[in-house]
């Protein structure tokens, strides 16, 4: 029975956690203090390049493991460029569907024009003061 893709991104990502903890373990060799100021040393803006060496690597692995197993599982993992669009054909032939029951309305506007507005309107001018 194959899994769904949030059952194993839910898998992977606690195993990442836990193989984090591992790491920051070893790179504090085994010193209480050196790991409690390791996990100090974390915050919101920390970037991948401050975090030490063990951390970084099993970070690496645990991503590349992820991807692996999603691959396995069947689901398709993208190469970071965007997927081509297939859009339908406009030039439909005999006996095939047109896109659209009738084609679209023209621009009666000319080039680089814009839509009118209100402040387009002209100004009425004031109204005059009655005599009496």
């Amino acid at each position: 029975m194959t899994k769904s893709a949030t059952d194993l991104m839910h898998e992977a990502i606690l195993s990442a956690v836990i193989d984090g903890i591992i790491a920051l373990k070893a790179a504090s060799k085994g010193l209480p203090n050196s790991l409690l100021r390791d996990l100090n040393a974390i915050h919101a803006n920390t970037t991948f390049d401050d975090l030490p060496r063990e951390l970084r690597d099993s970070i690496g692995r645990s991503v590349r493991d992820a991807f692996s197993r999603l691959l396995k599982e069947g689901y398709s993992v993208s190469s970071g460029r965007p997927v081509p669009v297939n859009r339908p054909r406009s030039d439909a032939g005999p006996g095939k569907p047109k896109d659209s029951p009738r084609p679209p309305f023209p621009d009666r506007r000319g080039p680089g024009s814009r839509p009118r507005t209100r402040r387009d309107e002209p100004r009425k001018p004031p109204p005059k003061p009655r005599e009496r």
